[in-house]
């Protein structure tokens, strides 16, 4: 297979992806098997796959869909300056969360591992078992472990997920606490939610090409993000 049919086997596998697809996922398509399914021979390498992406992320420049790399692989999905267009489409209200739901997701994002003893100390307040439950539900947090002391509490930490609705490679790109902090003065819970609150404003901005119901067929649907923090409400 030469590198034009390759990049177009790549370019297909993604527009028709549910969501994003990791480089070990893309070399399967290229590992040609015998009767009893074993590989006949090595296929594309992860290299010559990653620089045929790029040359993806190029050729699709200037349009309205873009390639992006996220946490857990690469996909396809609109640009920015689209969104207007594309609401209209979907005019439902994304999900609300409220203010204790995005202190609660900011304490995890920024202070991972930590256990809910760590996130009722920071936040003052009780910590709602729903609120935990419901981030895991989400797919934005998980249990990657447990603390060596008594009782064994359970230590928290976002997932790929988390990363791939915020339109995140990794939480290195999240905006550094303290340049935020000295931007805005503010106290260390304040700080943590306006950090997270910054990119949550951004994912707003992107929509997903998750829709393939037909082999072929991509529709393109926006990304459902938390609304800002001055519009939830939640008793503590």
């Amino acid at each position: 297979m030469d590198t034009a049919e390759a990049k177009k086997v790549l370019e297909t596998a993604l527009l028709c992806a549910r969501e994003p697809l990791s480089i070990h996922s893309l070399k399967k398509l290229f590992v040609d098997v015998d009767d009893q399914g074993r590989p006949l021979g090595a296929g594309v390498g992860a290299d010559t796959i990653r620089i045929l992406l790029e040359e993806l992320r190029q050729d699709w420049q200037g349009r309205g869909i873009e390639v992006v790399a996220l946490s857990s692989g690469w996909r396809f999905q609109s640009r920015p300056e689209l969104k207007q267009y594309l609401d209209r489409l979907n005019p439902e209200k994304p999900q609300k969360y409220s203010r204790a739901t995005l202190e609660t997701l900011a304490i995890i994002a920024y202070r991972q591992p930590v256990t809910r003893g760590d996130i009722e100390e920071i936040r003052g307040v009780t910590v709602n078992s729903q609120t935990i439950k419901m981030l895991e539900d989400r797919g934005w947090v998980d249990v990657v472990g447990y603390r060596d002391v008594l009782g064994r509490p359970a230590l928290l930490g976002t997932t790929k997920q988390f990363l791939d609705d915020l339109g995140l490679q990794s939480l290195s790109q999240l905006p550094p606490l303290q340049q935020i902090s000295d931007t805005q003065n503010a106290n260390s819970m304040e700080v943590l939610e306006a950090a997270l609150q910054e990119n949550f404003e951004k994912a707003a901005h992107a929509a997903e090409v998750t829709d393939n119901e037909a082999p072929g067929e991509a529709i393109a649907d926006t990304v459902q993000a938390p609304p800002t923090l001055e519009n939830t409400h939640e008793q503590y």
